[in-house]
């Protein structure tokens, strides 16, 4: 087994580069095309309902994929992209300038959000929860609930379930993968005090959709 790859250090808090390492960040967006991440986007997207005048935030942005869907289809929502990977926001704000799109881009950790209470309609994560420890996962759904409207929802999606095929042997690996099988992530979202939680569905790769609502 591969030794993991060291965490960096970002606004005070550790994280995992995307790809694992920074020098591998140009790979990012064609591996998770590769993936089929971009239709997990465009579900997550439908899923989450969002309307003009909307405050939308994507927790764990990257490169900005997910948040940039977003902005596209729903021109007159405010949209913010938020990682604790610098490159990867570098990389997220070119994209946002090649296409024209206004979506704010902040440095910052999904454990402590830099957000006022109360202040966001839609919070969005994708493919991010399962990288955070344990700790920071019930840390995150808090703060998520801290920052939503009344009223306001979390649209997740994560790793579920044991994929089949070639992942099948890297979530056996994985042990933070462990944390999010089963009903796993509704009961963390239940336990953070969020309410109409459900499962909207599963995807490919072992992916499940989930909602929840302050």
């Amino acid at each position: 087994m591969s030794e993991p790859a060291p965490l960096h250090r970002g606004h005070g808090h550790s994280y995992l580069p995307a790809m694992g390492h920074d020098g591998l960040l140009p790979l990012y967006d064609p591996f998770t095309r590769l993936l089929g991440v971009r239709s997990m986007h465009r579900r997550l997207a439908d899923q989450a309902g969002i309307a003009p005048g909307h405050q939308v935030l994507e927790i764990g942005t990257g490169t900005g994929n997910l948040a940039l869907l977003v902005k596209r289809r729903h021109p007159q929502a405010n949209v913010a992209g938020l990682d604790p990977d610098p490159l990867a926001l570098g990389r997220a704000r070119r994209k946002a300038a090649r296409d024209g799109l206004d979506v704010q881009w902040d440095l910052g950790s999904a454990g402590e959000l830099p957000y006022p209470d109360g202040s966001v309609d839609r919070v969005l994560s994708a493919l991010m929860f399962h990288h955070l420890d344990e700790a920071v996962k019930e840390r995150a759904l808090t703060e998520v609930r801290r920052v939503l409207r009344p009223g306001g929802r979390l649209h997740l999606v994560d790793f579920a379930g044991e994929p089949h095929g070639l992942f099948s042997r890297w979530v056996g690996r994985n042990r933070r993968l462990h944390g999010n099988v089963g009903d796993q992530v509704p009961t963390r979202m239940r336990e953070a005090g969020l309410t109409d939680v459900a499962e909207c569905g599963r995807g490919r790769l072992g992916v499940g959709f989930y909602r929840a609502t302050r």
